[in-house]
This record gives structure tokens, C-alpha cells and sequence, in this order.
């Protein structure tokens, strides 16, 4: 039987937006690092951003900054606030990867399209403005004082949707940021959208669809 669940919940930044951090350091750091070294670099950065998630919170530019300073000092290039900032103000003009919009439109207005965000209130609406689809509901870090994959931030969604891990399907293109953490807390129906970021987990029980289109099928749409 098809699952039809209360709520589908989208981790955003990645799996509907094209999140660009590779992009913004290329652009400040190419006559720095040579091809090589700027893999490792953007490997770094991150790193150090899922790191940085994992404590209290804390205001998303002060995250995008702290793991820029610490990829550029275990990188050996010198590091500027200014740099960082510049990054951070990238993030609300990014817009959706190309799939997004057609995807979204053959289940929004049926079932609950909900934003579980690593954002911030003041960037997220331009974002979401962006997708081309209408979303219910969007819950932020800064809204349950925790970013995922923190326990935290799904509960909070949660509490406020009124529902629970049985009632909704969680898609994502992350395995570290969303469904390890969805598989802990008993989201049995899960989504990966495999946008080639992550390497394959079995483990955590997902279904794998190329991109948002694919979702319409799962839920029987």
C-alpha cells in the first residue's frame, strides 16, 4: 500500500536549494589554492560546518564564520570577517536546483509541503520564495534553538506540526545533516534525493529518487 503521509518535510538547503558554498569559496579563494588544494579546502569548510552545528546554537553567521576561519587556518591562507560575511550574505539569493519547481508542483496543494531549515527567519522567505511551489510551514534553527542534525530541531517541528516520526516522509539529499537523525527517531518513510554530495547508505532505510519528481510516485500522486 502507498504511504500517504500528513506531512512531506524537506530538509531545504541542498536537497531544494542549490546551496553554493563551493561556489562562494572558489570564488574568494581560486588565486590562493590550486585546484587541488582547493578540493581540500572546500572539503575543510564543510567539515567544519557540520561541526559547527553540532553545540549550542548559535546565529547562523557567526557559524559560517567560525568554520571559515578554521578551514583558512588548516589551510594556511590568511582569513577575513569581511570574506565571511560576504559569504553569508549569499545564501538567501540562491535559488532552487532546476528539478524543484516541476517536482513540487504534483504534490503541493494535496499534501503539506513543510521546510525543516539550518537557516536563519531573516534569509529563509527568500529562498522559499524561490521554489515555485507553495510551503505550508517553515521551521528554522533559529526557530527550535537547534540545527539538525541535532534531535532538538525535529522535535521542535513536531511539537509545532502537532504530529509524529509515523506521520510524515522526510526527504533530503544528506545522510549527515537529516536521515541518520530521521532514522534514530523512528521516521520509517524517508526520501534521499540523490544529488551526488553523499555516497549511498542502506543502512538507514530510504527510498532513493534522483530528484524531487520522484516524489509524487512514492506518496501515490
Amino acid at each position: 500500500m502507498t504511504f500517504r503521509p500528513k506531512f512531506i518535510t524537506f530538509d531545504c538547503h541542498g536537497t531544494m536549494i542549490f546551496f553554493d558554498m563551493a561556489g562562494a569559496a572558489r570564488h574568494h579563494y581560486a588565486d590562493r589554492l590550486s585546484a587541488e588544494q582547493m578540493e581540500i579546502f572546500i572539503r575543510d569548510f564543510a567539515a567544519y560546518r557540520l561541526d559547527e552545528v553540532l553545540g549550542a546554537w548559535k546565529p547562523y553567521a557567526e557559524l559560517v564564520h567560525n568554520s571559515l576561519e578554521r578551514a583558512c587556518k588548516r589551510n594556511g591562507i590568511p582569513f577575513d570577517p569581511a570574506v565571511a560575511a560576504e559569504i553569508y550574505e549569499r545564501v538567501p539569493t540562491w535559488g532552487p536546483h532546476a528539478d524543484v519547481p516541476a517536482g513540487l508542483s504534483r504534490i503541493a496543494g494535496r499534501i503539506p509541503l513543510v521546510a525543516l531549515t539550518n537557516s536563519m527567519n531573516s534569509q529563509i522567505p527568500h529562498n522559499i520564495a524561490k521554489l515555485g511551489a507553495p510551503i505550508a510551514h517553515v521551521f528554522t534553527a533559529e526557530d527550535a534553538q537547534a540545527y539538525k542534525p541535532q534531535m532538538r530541531a525535529f522535535e521542535y517541528m513536531f511539537d509545532m506540526l502537532g504530529c509524529g516520526p509515523e506521520d510524515v516522509l522526510h526527504v533530503s539529499s544528506s545522510f549527515r545533516y537529516d536521515l541518520m537523525t530521521a532514522h534514530d527517531l523512528g521516521i520509517r518513510n524517508k526520501a534521499w534525493v540523490n544529488r551526488g554530495h553523499e555516497p549511498a547508505n542502506p543502512y538507514y532505510g530510504y527510498t532513493e529518487v534522483s530528484d524531487i519528481s520522484g516524489l509524487a510516485d512514492l506518496v501515490g500522486l
